[in-house]
């Protein structure tokens, strides 16, 4: 893996601004895809889903919905084929229909809310026969998805009880729930939870962290140690706000919001638009998949874990801290490898794909951070902040960041290269 340690952080432009628009909604309103695809990753957020749990039900989403609009338009190869639509039915009615329908199912906590955003977007839409068609048309295209997923291995909730504290060996940290009397790591079903852009999770087996008592190991370990503790005074005001940003915003938020204004500027289509939310949220989901299959494969432990036991891990140039404490909080499963950094480089590798790496303006916002927007030119300075702000953080590795980095970028060109292709593809 190609080191990135100690890579430049000035090509960023970060500004402190109060924002008082909801997550998302930075760039004008475009079409009806564009807008439920805010609404969704929003609703997610609001029902307090976690990072995982969001891309899985924005994947849902964006695939009812490109599965109603490409019924409608027959653009691409669709993901099931099972849809049909009547002759000239409304498009924008159809995906209306299709996110509303899935949203409300999954979070009838929402549904007031959500019917409200449905009867405002359907006013948009001329009443007449295509009006009625596409809304069919969204109707069978949401039932299908929703079946489909309705035993893909996300629930019931697992845990993982840690064996004992070896070296290396993943333990349970402060923020990890009590099961039974004992803190435990959470996420321990995701592994098994069935993909939708991939054949098998297990195709994407990463190849191991760095021995402990590698110089690899001691030079991850250090860079953590130094920058990543909570009173740390070699961690920068930059690194602190992405750190902060990140700690507050899963990838499912920014990348859809990165997405939603991308798309924008290049002016797509509904269709396109359709199929490159649905293209980018599988990627995530199913990166967070390969994610969790090989945390709980490799159970590698935090830093957090392994700076208070730097005096077992049989290196000599790790010391240990016992009183250090992370930046932020540590998640409470395995460290190897990252999970935003594997999902966020499954959405970049797409994204790229799409449109292009660079020559893009992306403005990042989150009114759980208000005092800090992030502006971005390229998917790779997105995807190189996520990296710093987990170490900055203190809550990963380097070489965790890396390896997440590896396979979000192979899950996300297997997502693209596999779904989802023009009719008329010759590639």
């Amino acid at each position: 893996m190609k080191k990135i340690y100690d890579k430049p952080v000035t090509f960023r432009l970060l500004s402190v601004l109060m924002v008082s628009v909801l997550f998302g909604s930075a760039a004008a309103r475009a079409d009806v895809v564009l807008d439920w695809n805010t609404i969704a990753v929003n609703t997610a957020v609001a029902n307090k889903q976690s990072p995982f749990a969001q891309a899985r039900y924005a994947a849902i989403v964006q695939l009812a919905v490109f599965e109603a609009v490409n019924a409608i338009t027959g653009e691409y190869q669709p993901y099931l084929g099972t849809i049909t639509a009547p002759p000239g039915a409304s498009t924008e009615a159809a995906a209306i229909e299709a996110a509303y329908q899935v949203l409300s199912t999954y979070f009838p906590s929402s549904a007031s809310t959500l019917f409200t955003e449905r009867t405002n977007s359907l006013a948009q839409i001329p009443d007449g026969q295509a009006k009625s068609d596409g809304i069919a048309t969204g109707d069978a295209a949401a039932s299908v998805v929703i079946a489909l997923r309705a035993n893909d291995g996300s629930s019931p909730p697992q845990f993982k009880v840690p064996g004992p504290p070896v070296p290396g060996e993943w333990q349970a940290t402060t923020s990890c729930p009590i099961v039974n009397g004992v803190a435990v790591g959470i996420g321990f079903q995701w592994q098994n939870v069935t993909p939708f852009g991939i054949p098998n999770a297990g195709d994407f087996l990463l190849g191991p962290p760095p021995a402990l008592t590698s110089n690899e190991y001691a030079k991850a370990y250090n860079e953590v140690m130094m920058v990543g503790s909570l009173n740390s005074t070699e961690r920068p005001q930059d690194r602190a706000n992405v750190a902060l940003f990140y700690a507050a915003s899963s990838p499912t938020q920014v990348f859809n919001q990165a997405a939603v204004q991308v798309a924008q500027q290049q002016g797509g289509s509904l269709s396109e638009n359709a199929r490159a939310l649905a293209l980018i949220n599988m990627a995530m989901s199913d990166s967070l998949v390969a994610s969790f299959l090989n945390k709980y494969h490799y159970n590698f432990w935090r830093p957090e874990t392994a700076i208070h036991a730097g005096d077992t891990d049989g290196n000599p140039k790790t010391e240990p801290d016992p009183s250090w404490v992370p930046f932020i909080v540590t998640p409470c499963f395995p460290s190897y490898p990252s999970n935003h950094g594997s999902a966020g480089n499954g959405a970049a590798e797409v994204l790229r794909r799409l449109y292009g790496e660079a020559g893009h303006s992306i403005m990042l916002t989150n009114p759980a951070v208000p005092t800090i927007t992030l502006q971005y030119t390229s998917f790779k300075q997105i995807t190189s902040d996520i990296s710093d702000a987990r170490v900055y953080g203190g809550i990963h590795f380097r070489t965790d960041q890396e390896a997440g980095a590896d396979l979000g970028r192979a899950v996300g060109t297997a997502v693209y290269k596999n779904n989802l292709r023009p009719v008329h593809d010759d590639d």
